[in-house]
């Protein structure tokens, strides 16, 4: 694999639910101890005033942390099993509809006040075939759309719950009837396409390139079968290619931020620290 770029150091960060931060001094010190000065932000705990708005951007800003985009999560979300999460993911349950766009407003205003320009989320299990489900969830996602592009914020999709192929044309629909700046992208995690058996991550990255707006650095072993989860596991441990992934990235989507997600493990701050190492073309310890 070429050398890094240059730049690369600048641009990889830390999820934030990834260190499981108590609140906002937790995250900057956990930030620090990472080694990064780069972070997604999770905006769900200062919408329902577990964190203060104010407080999270003044102690972030003070401890040098910038803060690359932020998170949203949808409610209801049951991650049990591949079926059980196909049924509550995203935008797709009617029963949470209401509240995820209420959600989805205030996110919106609370990304404006912190300077973002990209918010990411899950929109749940895009139907492969069209008709009258993939119809409501592409209406559910114009609105989302335009609730983000609304204050100056695109949003991105979390790969994973569907093939490259289906969420290439879904956008591809989209983003024909949306203003440019309203587009859709993604929010790129190679490990969520082996955890949910939907193709190889880097073919599916040579394929979605144009619309990448992010990356998650994520591993993972594949998924046994449709029924079962793969298994999430540190950077450079699974069955993702990361020097042909890392290749991809640098020459189609040169610019863009990594920002590593770990979700599992008890040894999170090594296992990112692995992660950047992996990143930088270095060998792990």
């Amino acid at each position: 694999m070429p050398h890094p770029p240059t730049d690369l150091p600048h641009r990889i960060g830390v999820c934030s639910w990834s260190l499981r931060p108590t609140g906002p001094a937790d995250l900057a010190a956990k930030v620090a101890q990472s080694g990064l000065h780069l972070v997604q932000l999770a905006l769900d705990p200062i919408r329902d005033d577990r964190w203060s708005l104010a407080e999270t951007s003044n102690t972030l800003a003070a401890a040098g942390v910038r803060i690359a985009s932020g998170m949203m999560q949808t409610k209801g979300e049951d991650y049990t099993s591949p079926a059980s999460i196909r049924a509550s993911g995203g935008l797709r349950p009617d029963a949470t509809w209401n509240d995820n766009l209420a959600a989805a407003e205030h996110n919106a205003r609370i990304a404006n006040a912190l300077g973002l320009n990209l918010v990411t989320f899950h929109a749940g299990f895009l139907p492969h075939e069209p008709g009258p489900e993939r119809t409501k969830l592409e209406t559910r996602l114009q609105t989302f759309a335009e609730v983000f592009a609304h204050r100056g914020i695109r949003l991105g999709l979390e790969t994973g719950q569907e093939t490259a192929h289906t969420l290439e044309v879904v956008l591809g629909d989209l983003n024909a009837r949306l203003p440019e700046s309203a587009h859709l992208g993604v929010n790129f995690d190679p490990a969520n396409m082996l955890l949910y058996g939907m193709g190889d991550p880097v073919a599916a990255l040579k394929q979605l390139a144009p619309l990448v707006l992010q990356v998650h650095i994520k591993d993972a072993t594949a998924a046994p079968s449709p029924a079962a989860w793969g298994t999430e596991v540190p950077v450079g441990q699974g069955a993702v290619d990361w020097p042909a992934f890392l290749s991809v990235l640098h020459r189609e989507r040169p610019h863009i931020n990594l920002l590593i997600e770990r979700e599992s493990g008890e040894s999170r701050l090594n296992d990112i620290s692995a992660a950047r190492t992996v990143l930088m073309g270095e060998p792990i310890p």
